[in-house]
C-alpha cells in the first residue's frame, strides 16, 4: 500500500461538527476499501486566497492515508460529488511527517517569535533612510527634503492634407 496526504476544504457555512462528520464518513470509506487513516487534523476555518464557488473562507481538514490507489480514487470521487467540498488535493509521500503538521505547529500564538519588528508591515515600502545619530548625543534627527518636479508636455499635431484630384475636362 502507498502513503498519501490529503487536504480538503469544506464550505464556510457548515458547522465544525458537520466537517468532523464528513471526515468520519471518508475515513470509513477508506477502511472499507482496504486502507487506513493514520492521522486526521482539523486546521480550522481559514481565509481562502481567492473566492471559490462564492466562498471567502473554508474549513480545512488533513488526512494521512495508508491505502491502495483504488481506495484513494474512490475517496476523491466521493469528494468530487459532495457539494460541501470546495477543493481537495491528495499527494503521494514517501513517509509521514512525525508529530503535528506545520499548520498545527503554527496555530499557537500569532505573536510568538515576534521581536521588534511588530510594525514591519506599516513601515514597509518606506523610501527614506533610517534616522541617524548626531554629535549632540544619541538623539536621532531626520532630514527634510523639498522636491519640486515640473513637467512640461508639448504636443504638436501636424495634419497632412491629401491632394485633391482635379477632374479633367
Amino acid at each position: 500500500m502507498s502513503l498519501y496526504e490529503s487536504v480538503f476544504i469544506v464550505r464556510q457555512d457548515v458547522s465544525a461538527q458537520h466537517v468532523e462528520g464528513l471526515a468520519e464518513r471518508y475515513t470509513e470509506m477508506i477502511k472499507e476499501n482496504g486502507g487506513e487513516v493514520s492521522k486526521t487534523e482539523y486546521w480550522g476555518l481559514k481565509n481562502l486566497a481567492y473566492r471559490v464557488k462564492k466562498n471567502r473562507k473554508g474549513h480545512y481538514m488533513m488526512f494521512n492515508i495508508d491505502a491502495p490507489s483504488a481506495a484513494v480514487g474512490e475517496f476523491e470521487r466521493n469528494m468530487r460529488l459532495s457539494e460541501d467540498v470546495l477543493r481537495y488535493m491528495t499527494i503521494r509521500v514517501d513517509e509521514f511527517e512525525e508529530g503535528p503538521s506545520a499548520m498545527m505547529r503554527n496555530k499557537g500564538g500569532r505573536d510568538e517569535g515576534r521581536g521588534d519588528d511588530r510594525h514591519r508591515d506599516r513601515d514597509r515600502g518606506r523610501d527614506r533612510p533610517a534616522p541617524r545619530a548626531t554629535s549632540e548625543g544619541d538623539k536621532p534627527t531626520e532630514a527634510k527634503v523639498d522636491v519640486k518636479v515640473e513637467t512640461k508636455v508639448e504636443t504638436k499635431v501636424e495634419t497632412a492634407e491629401s491632394p485633391t484630384k482635379e477632374s479633367e475636362s
